[in-house]
């Protein structure tokens, strides 16, 4: 048996993610046994994952935990170590590990200065990120250069084949998550269940669609098949552009048969939800990860963030900026191209596929 200690505590949707690389791990070491150190918070969205053996939560802030996590660790003998996160607590988390345990190490590390730098096998990432050998600069153009997915260069840096992402729930939370579904928009309307998860977070704010367009979309969509049903979703930094949009869209398109989902459901809850609807039209934000780790059909749309290192696994479409600084990380990058109409098309079209 291998054992593997995994280092991956944040943002969320990167957690999700990063599960993509499990299939190929396992199918390269036969019994193998993977310890995932991850952010307090995170653990929901690795829970009754197969191929995730102990789930360890700590505070990447934290010096104490981080040094006693380090001698606890050191000591259980693993056999490789795969560090994918770039801040220098757990670079040094990492490091300490693989050092007292002997096992290999592949990814974030500190160099014999103590400095954050990255392993030669993981260049592919991290050449791409803050830890750049050639600088920010050059981080940057990759980054905007790149046209492979987190998928493919994750598992570049693990040397296994790719795979896609997966959230487990049990058949009860399925059960539950219909079951709110259901109660917010009745099924009556015998329409498919489209959900809006359109906001964004404080990062880049304009990986969030406009209001306006968001109200012209529904509108239009409505108007060509009065039987669809809408749910508003969100987090809790939602809740006044939510109750916005649920106001405009009653006013504009009055027709539609919209409801606005609980802004404080936990993740695991906020999963089910996803993984009852027929169609989530979302940011590039956790939603998004969700949905694609649940199998649902999406329609994503990009303007600051790089549309190229997300796969939809052929259950989707993507809709990208088409201005000057698409997929170039500014904050302020221009969204006025991801109009109503662009992105009710592109529903229209995944709605077809549902048969």
């Amino acid at each position: 048996m291998s054992r593997l200690l995994l280092i991956k505590t944040g943002a969320l949707g990167d957690v999700l993610r990063t599960t993509s690389l499990l299939p190929g791990l396992a199918e390269r070491d036969a019994g193998l046994e993977v310890t995932w150190v991850t952010a307090t918070g995170a653990a929901p969205l690795l829970e009754r994952h197969p191929l995730v053996h102990r789930i360890l939560e700590l505070d990447p802030a934290s010096e104490v935990q981080l040094d006693a996590l380090a001698e606890d660790l050191g000591s259980q003998g693993f056999d490789r170590v795969l560090s994918l996160d770039d801040e220098r607590p757990l670079c040094r988390l990492g490091t300490a590990v693989a050092a007292r345990s002997g096992a290999a190490l592949t990814g974030a590390c500190l160099d014999e200065a103590g400095h954050p730098t990255y392993t030669s096998d993981a260049a592919c990432w991290f050449g791409m990120g803050l830890l750049c050998r050639e600088g920010l600069e050059e981080a940057d153009r990759r980054k905007l250069a790149n046209r492979r997915t987190h998928a493919e260069l994750l598992a570049e840096v693990a040397g296994v084949r790719p795979d896609r992402p997966r959230l487990e729930l049990s058949a009860d939370e399925l059960a539950r998550g219909r079951e709110l579904a259901a109660g917010l928009v009745p099924a009556g309307a015998g329409g498919p269940l489209v959900g809006l998860n359109t906001g964004a977070g404080g990062r880049w704010t304009t990986k969030a669609m406009r209001t306006d367009e968001v109200v012209r979309m529904v509108e239009e969509l409505a108007g060509g098949d009065p039987a669809l049903r809408f749910l508003l979703l969100g987090g809790p930094e939602e809740r006044d552009r939510n109750a916005d949009l649920a106001q405009r869209i009653r006013t504009q398109a009055p027709a539609a048969h919209l409801a606005e989902a609980p802004l404080d459901l936990t993740l695991r809850g906020f999963s089910a939800l996803v993984g009852a609807l027929d169609l989530l039209v979302t940011s590039d934000s956790l939603a998004l990860h969700m949905g694609v780790a649940r199998a649902r059909r999406v329609v994503a749309f990009f303007a600051p963030t790089s549309p190229h290192e997300i796969d939809l696994f052929g259950r989707g479409e993507k809709v990208v900026s088409t201005a000057a600084d698409a997929g170039s990380y500014r904050r302020d990058a221009d969204n006025a191209s991801l109009t109503g109409a662009r992105l009710a098309a592109a529903v229209r079209r995944q709605l077809e596929t549902l048969g």
